[in-house]
């Protein structure tokens, strides 16, 4: 045990009414939604790099937490590794995701940084031995170290793209190695700052390929989770190949991976991609490409990505709606990918970020969830598409553009618009928040 978490109990289900700051007031991992308990519908994770390799830095200031296990030894990692999952017993989250750079020290060379990470990895798999949180997802940094400044997989130097392969080949194994549910792809890098420098066609197909090494090599070792895209549109690169979850998908049907690759969405990113988060979910249920969510939020005076812990369960309902449409997670999660602000210093500020998340994803859970059981929004959007229920309606998309056109005449047809009572419907959603 270490002393960092020190005087800080187990956070425990309490209700609404108590008062005590250091307890779920919504989460309780065992109410009963639609057959489910609760936990097993939210799949909460804790993200490694936020919560233990931030230093509380922004674009205009440096470090502002001094954390005993920041610096680059082994020991110091595996002190990492024992305060995180003193934090994930703390909150009872049965989930955890990292990438390479947040788990091991950086060596000289490659072959030194692997084997840092493979034996982080046997501590780590020791540590979930003997704790309930497992590995959600496994990821590689390939966007921080100045070799990423120009990209991965897109690179325009192939050496480059050999190491961004070797990278996530031992992440994978890694992965893989810890039983990982799904593996992630995120290309913080993969964009470009100028189209003066840039051969948009030989870096889409570099990373078309790169994916397609991935999915083939996922299977070659046996990995049985999803692979995963997590879309953005800028931020670090002007703008990214992996835009948006439209974007990703026609990136998948070019490269024939469709079948093999799912997505990774994050509230944040969302929104700096001008959609909402209940688009991006919505869209990827539509294409079945629906794998995982990064649960944050973006302050609304700010143009950028402040990956702030949510606090809005209203906001958040929706999404969750969306979720329990597409039928719920298979192998994804709710993942924190959210840190606490640099001005928040003390250990107990950290716990009540993820207290505070978990019960406004589990207040906004509810809302969806009872809005579900109601059956009123589901059956006000089936009656407005009623009309093509009918057999001659089904015909029209069966046969050719003439014969539908002909229909016009032969009915002498002349529809009038019908409301779409969205007023209605946000009043009845309302009800339910």
């Amino acid at each position: 045990m270490t002393d960092f978490f020190k005087d800080i109990p187990a956070i425990k289900y309490e209700g609404p009414a108590s008062a005590n700051e250091f307890a779920f007031h919504h989460y309780d991992p065992d109410e009963m939604l639609m057959g489910k308990r609760m936990e097993e519908h939210l799949r909460f994770a804790a993200a490694y790099w936020h919560s233990f390799a931030w230093p509380g830095g922004d674009p205009f200031g440096g470090q502002t937490f001094e954390r005993p296990w920041f610096g680059e030894t082994m020991e110091l990692a595996k002190l990492k590794a024992d305060v995180a999952f003193e934090m994930f017993d703390i909150l009872g989250v049965p989930f955890y995701c990292f990438h390479d750079a947040d788990v091991r020290p950086e060596g000289a060379t490659f072959a030194e940084s692997k084997r840092n990470l493979d034996e982080i990895v046997d501590y780590l798999g020791q540590k979930q031995a003997s704790h309930k949180t497992q590995l959600l997802w496994g990821t590689a940094n390939m966007f921080s170290h100045r070799r990423w400044m120009s990209g991965a997989a897109t690179n325009p130097d192939p050496d480059v793209y050999a190491y961004a392969a070797a990278t996530v080949k031992a992440n994978m194994d890694a992965t893989h190695k810890l039983s990982g549910a799904n593996y992630v792809l995120w290309g913080g890098r993969e964009g470009y700052e100028t189209l003066l420098n840039t051969d948009l066609k030989a870096e889409r197909e570099h990373a078309g390929r790169f994916l397609q090494q991935v999915v083939e090599y996922k299977h070659k070792i046996g990995f049985k989770g999803a692979i995963l895209i997590e879309p953005k549109p800028q931020e670090p690169s002007k703008h990214q190949y992996d835009y948006d979850v439209a974007t990703v998908y026609g990136f998948l049907i070019q490269f024939g991976l469709e079948k093999e690759v799912q997505v990774n969405i994050e509230q944040g990113h969302a929104i700096l991609a001008g959609h909402s988060f209940e688009h991006e979910i919505g869209l990827a249920s539509a294409l079945g490409i629906f794998g995982s969510i990064d649960m944050n939020r973006n302050d609304y005076q700010s143009g950028w990505d402040t990956d702030q812990f949510p606090n809005n369960h209203a906001e958040k309902a929706v999404a969750f709606y969306e979720i329990l449409r597409a039928g719920g997670y298979t192998t994804g999660g709710t993942n924190f990918d959210a840190k606490v602000r640099r001005q928040s210093l003390d250990p107990a500020d950290l716990i009540l970020a993820h207290v505070g998340g978990m019960d406004t994803c589990a207040r906004a859970l509810k809302s969806a969830a009872a809005l579900m059981a109601d059956g009123s929004m589901e059956k006000a959007r089936d009656d407005r598409y009623a009309g093509w229920q009918r057999p001659d309606a089904a015909a029209l998309l069966s046969g050719s553009l003439e014969e539908a056109a002909a229909v016009v005449t032969a009915k002498d047809l002349n529809p009038q618009p019908v409301s779409g009572r969205q007023e209605r419907l946000e009043n009845l959603w309302n009800r339910f928040i």
